[in-house]
This record gives C-alpha cells, sequence and structure tokens, in this order.
C-alpha cells in the first residue's frame, strides 16, 4: 500500500490510500487504478500534484515522491493512454473490477438491503467509473532509518525530454 497526497485549494493536504500497479513501461511513472467517482479525481483536475509517503518496515526505508499526476479516463483523446488503461483494466482481478460496478464511493448508505449481484463480463474492456493515475515523479525524498542517512533527488529536463536526475545528501 503506498499513501497519496494532495495539495487542495484550501492549501490543505488531502490523503488517500491506493494499491501500486506498477510502473509504465520504460519509465519510473508510477500508476495507480482507482475510481473516476471518487473526490480524489476532480481534486486532481483541479490541482494535479500530488505526493506518495512509501515505508518499508523490513528495511526501515522511506520514501517520499512527489509530482504531477495523469488521470486516464475513457474521455482521455490519446490512444497510446486508452491502451494503457485497458492494459491495466485487463491485468487487474475480478474482484477488483467489480468495485468499479459498486454504488459510487463516499456517498450514504440508502438502503441496508444487500447490493445487488454485479457481474463482468471478463473478455470486455475497462467499464466508465475505471480510471488509472499516473504520478510523474519530479523529486523524491529517500530516507534510510537504519543507517541514518537521507538522500534527495530532484528531476530536470522538459516533459518531451529524457529525465536527468540529480542527487544530494541531507541531514535526516
Amino acid at each position: 500500500m503506498i499513501s497519496l497526497s494532495l495539495s487542495l485549494k484550501e492549501i490543505k493536504v488531502d490523503d488517500f490510500v491506493g494499491t501500486l500497479r506498477g510502473f509504465q513501461e520504460d519509465s519510473d511513472k508510477i500508476q495507480i487504478n482507482t475510481d473516476g467517482r471518487s473526490r480524489k479525481i476532480e481534486e486532481l483536475k483541479h490541482c494535479p500534484f500530488a505526493e506518495i509517503c512509501w515505508y518499508f518496515t523490513d528495511s526501515w526505508e522511506q520514501f517520499r515522491i512527489n509530482g504531477t499526476v495523469d488521470i486516464i479516463d475513457g474521455s482521455n483523446p490519446d490512444p497510446i493512454k486508452l491502451q494503457q488503461r485497458e492494459k491495466s483494466w485487463a491485468s487487474s482481478s475480478l474482484k477488483s473490477r467489480l468495485q468499479y460496478l459498486g454504488p459510487q464511493p463516499g456517498l450514504p448508505i440508502l438502503s441496508e438491503e444487500p447490493p445487488k449481484e454485479v457481474s463482468v463480463d471478463p473478455s470486455t474492456g475497462p467499464v466508465g467509473a475505471f480510471c488509472v493515475l499516473v504520478l510523474d515523479p519530479q523529486q523524491v525524498d529517500y530516507l534510510n532509518l537504519k543507517s541514518n542517512q537521507r538522500l534527495t533527488f530532484a528531476s530536470t529536463g522538459s516533459p518531451n525530454e529524457e529525465k536527468c536526475w540529480t542527487s544530494e545528501r541531507v541531514n535526516p
């Protein structure tokens, strides 16, 4: 699990927990699947910056990765991004896919009756509520609590250029 924090218009931070779905092929961009009906989508449209905080308990390592977030939903005009969305959908478990057919996240439960049984055809493409968030890292703050070492990394280069990373040792 990872925690993704969003900077909101009121200059406060909202946080949600997501599951890392991997990295985009041949890149350092992080993919997270999410429900397009959730509040975080509108927040990201308003302010597309976020930070992931990732802590590994066995090695005592912490990563804070911040950057811009691209939302890939069914209305995205880029055919390559739509193909990435389809690939991410296809690699999701059936149970995960069923979540996108349920009620809208965050709304009150209006009935105590059990939800209707839903099914999804495994051969069909993503449902409308399925979104892929792609975080393009711009800065990384790495802390190793065992060795008490901390490094910061910053990327340079425009969006159309290959990234170049610089690093600096800083006090923990």
